[in-house]
């Protein structure tokens, strides 16, 4: 019999690639879905209303394991008051709702794997390499990514083995960063933004689903894990391999980041600053990354 897999945000960009990729591996997949969909084949649709704290508990009774990658945008629009609140609220309320069940029905599951993020580290510049045991930072990314944690971490208190995988940009075909850059350079308008020396730390999608799926099949996997890659990617790096790709050298100046603070608030800082990451930690358990190189990356994800 096939094992399932409860998937929260299965709609969304990392979560169309993983269901495809847990297929393709034989698992059935279950999904969280605001609205009624039609079941297929593999895929089991079940409805929740995080808002209005509701779930189908049998979404949760029928899993053998659980990624949670429900989440709002954080980038998706102006950080204002509520935003704020919201991007906070629909990560610890989602995974609330899944302990719940976990908790009041006593039900054990192999595996609990919740997306975190790379921002748990902070949004200031600086040369030093953060690993997981790195001391988060209380600004906005850093307080939001230790709340979803915290959330999570409830789940491990169920004897649940609990997986953080902490996120860097996710690169891939036609959606995540490279959806809004693409068409800018691709008309050979692109430049650095900022100072450019921000880093930028990658991951591709590929390689990204692969570390979920290492985490639902490895039982060595426990606690978080960064996944991005350490190759010292700052923003003017990442924006001349970028256009090297369309076949141009950049011939604009930087975005000034007055303007970009402007057109973006606080939410800036996503883009105006960024820390530099080990992935040592998954390396060592012999998780092997397909795409290192930034140019190799980038051309896989664009059709020219």
């Amino acid at each position: 019999m096939k094992k399932n897999v409860l998937i929260s945000g299965g709609s969304g960009f990392v979560g169309k690639h993983l269901t495809d990729l847990l297929i393709k591996n034989g698992f059935s997949v279950s999904i969280l879905s605001r609205r009624k969909q039609q079941n297929t084949v593999d895929i089991s649709y079940y409805q929740w209303d995080v808002d209005n704290r509701y779930i189908d508990e049998n979404a949760v009774l029928n899993a053998d394991c659980i990624i949670h990658l429900a989440g709002e945008n954080i980038a998706g629009e102006r950080w204002t008051s509520k935003r704020k609140e919201a991007i906070v609220q629909s990560r610890k309320l989602s995974t609330h709702l899944i302990y719940k069940i976990l908790k009041n029905k006593n039900k054990k599951i192999e595996a609990f794997v919740s997306a975190s993020g790379i921002g748990i580290y902070g949004a200031i510049n600086g040369p030093e390499i953060c690993d997981e045991s790195t001391i988060p930072v209380n600004d906005f990314l850093g307080l939001t990514c230790q709340k979803w944690e915290a959330a999570a971490d409830k789940i491990r208190d169920l004897n649940i083995r609990t997986v953080k995988i902490r996120t860097g940009l996710v690169l891939g075909k036609d959606d995540g960063f490279l959806k809004k850059l693409v068409p800018i350079f691709k008309y050979k308008l692109g430049s650095a933004l900022g100072s450019g020396k921000q880093y930028m730390p990658w991951i591709h999608i590929d390689d990204l689903c692969s570390i979920y799926m290492e985490a639902i099949n490895n039982t060595k996997m426990i606690g978080a894990y960064n996944a991005a890659i350490n190759d010292d990617t700052t923003n003017a790096i990442f924006s001349k391999t970028l256009a090297k790709i369309f076949g141009y050298s950049i011939w604009l100046p930087n975005v000034p980041a007055f303007l970009i603070k402007l057109g973006m608030g606080e939410m800036a800082q996503i883009i105006l600053t960024g820390k530099r990451v080990s992935s040592d930690k998954i390396e060592k358990l012999g998780f092997k990354f397909q795409f290192k190189n930034l140019e190799s990356a980038l051309s896989n994800c664009i059709e020219k």
